[in-house]
């Protein structure tokens, strides 16, 4: 699962450019920029990179004007025009920051190099445009690992660093021999930073501190927005992984229930369709038997309906169950085989039935299954074999418990069961897989049919085994 996770969020991070959803605190203006028409990056960057320029403009029209009033500082018109220009410059092109975040942060590098040239030594001016570029690359970054992107900015700290060391040397070095320096003759005044290495720490080190916070917040909120974005996949995980628990056990319990139903629907009703053939045969010539076989249509018809409550008793909330929890009455096991058996026989069923070993109690479930499995398989065969003899075989073994239910071919015997896997088969598998139990329902080589179940089980100690036959 982790492994899913991490692609997930890989795939969110390099193929959208998005580290997770954006801050809380955005939410408002992400709407307010969408319902006026701004709903692209750039277009949204266009409108930062504007504000950006305005205060870096503002900013630096007013450090100028406090320099020239307190420190008697003079700048040409052409040297305060080109820092303006280029301010405005180093801003605007915040534009295409997330669009290609690594060229964003060069140009504007670049221009802050060229405002470090423009401006007399000891004076610097550092807008917002080199933060927000920093920013950038560490939130949306262009490579798949932080090395690569902080690799990448402390070259262009690197860079910028140097670069306007190189063109403070150069602007301020002499144009022919011992003519004005390129600065004096473009601006009118000297620049000249050789013997000032302080002033080349001071600028070095508010180079370093505007990267160093850049990084910090913006490695602080890809963290954070990676965080939220692997909580957001593993909640999502999480949520998928419990629908499916859910809707397991939902299918579980519905397959339990259609079995239930449908053992106890076959063994009743089929019971009732034949009583109800033969009393369409004597309700004429025989009253009485007539009468005697409504009678037990009736009765029939009353133990199906209790049958039928247990199952409908797992559908009631749990306070208001008894302590069968089954709706009221104890789920039938083998203790009542016998009647099952005879009642079978009153249906005019042949059914030989003969039990090896001394009985001993299983648990619930494989008591209620190797009952269930022996009720199918006689109304199987009373469906499929009407009046064919039925052998019924029960062994209590020391390690299981063996039900076989083998039916003999007749005329009227049809090949239902052997070509169409019914729903008493597929029932009576569910139940045998419940238990670990063995089960095979098979043609017999005579033509017949036959069942048999093998279902785990262990003898106690103070049980002796001997055989029976009723």
């Amino acid at each position: 699962m982790r492994d899913n996770t991490n692609v997930a969020v890989n795939a969110a991070m390099h193929d959208d450019h998005v580290l997770g959803p954006p801050p809380r605190w955005t939410s408002w203006s992400d709407n307010i920029l969408s319902r006026i028409g701004l709903r692209t990056a750039f277009s949204r960057d266009s409108i930062l990179a504007v504000l950006v320029a305005l205060v870096g403009l503002g900013l630096a029209g007013e450090l100028l004007d406090f320099l020239q009033t307190t420190n008697s500082l003079r700048l040409s018109s052409l040297q305060s025009t080109a820092v303006m220009l280029i301010t405005a410059a180093q801003s605007l092109i915040l534009c295409i920051r997330r669009i290609n975040p690594v060229l964003c942060l060069v140009v504007v590098a670049a221009s802050q190099i060229a405002l470090v040239a423009l401006l007399p030594p000891g004076i610097g001016i550092r807008g917002l445009a080199p933060f927000v570029a920093t920013y950038t690359v560490c939130v949306y970054p262009p490579f798949r690992r932080f090395a690569g992107t902080v690799r990448v900015i402390a070259l262009v700290a690197m860079g910028e660093i140097l670069g306007s060391i190189a063109a403070s040397l150069l602007i301020s070095a002499p144009v022919f021999g011992s003519e004005p320096s390129i600065f004096e003759a473009l601006f009118g005044q000297g620049h000249d930073t050789v013997g000032q290495p302080d002033q080349a720490f001071a600028q070095a080190a508010s180079t370093l501190l505007t990267y160093a916070v850049a990084v910090f917040a913006g490695t602080y909120v890809s963290t954070h927005r990676k965080y939220v974005e692997l909580a957001r996949v593993r909640t999502a995980d999480a949520i998928r992984a419990q629908q499916s628990r859910v809707d397991a056990a939902i299918s579980a319990e519905r397959a339990r229930m259609a079995r239930e139903l449908h053992d106890i629907a076959a063994h009743h009703l089929s019971g009732m369709v034949v009583q109800a053939s033969a009393i369409e045969r004597l309700i004429d010539k025989d009253p009485a038997a007539a009468k005697q076989a409504t009678t037990w249509i009736r009765s029939q018809g009353k133990e199906t309906l209790d049958n039928l409550r247990q199952v409908v008793g797992v559908l009631r909330e749990p306070a208001t169950a008894d302590s069968h929890g089954e709706g009221g009455a104890p789920v039938p096991g083998l203790s009542a085989a016998d009647t099952l058996i005879r009642t079978a026989r009153d249906l005019g069923d042949n059914i030989r039935f003969a039990q090896e070993g001394e009985p001993y109690p299983l648990a619930p479930i494989a008591d209620v299954t190797v009952y269930r499995v022996l009720q199918e398989a006689l109304s199987n065969a009373r469906q499929h074999a009407p009046g064919a003899p039925v052998h019924v075989s029960l062994r209590y073994g020391d390690t299981c418990v063996a039900l076989s239910v083998e039916n003999d071919p007749t005329a009227a015997h049809t090949s239902t069961a052997e070509h169409r896997d019914g729903l008493g088969l597929v029932g009576m598998r569910e139940r045998a897989q419940l238990v670990d139990a063995r089960f095979d329902a098979a043609r017999t080589p005579a033509g017949g049919w036959r069942v048999d179940l093998t279902v785990p089980a262990e003898r106690p100690a103070d049980s002796t085994q001997e055989g029976s036959a009723p």
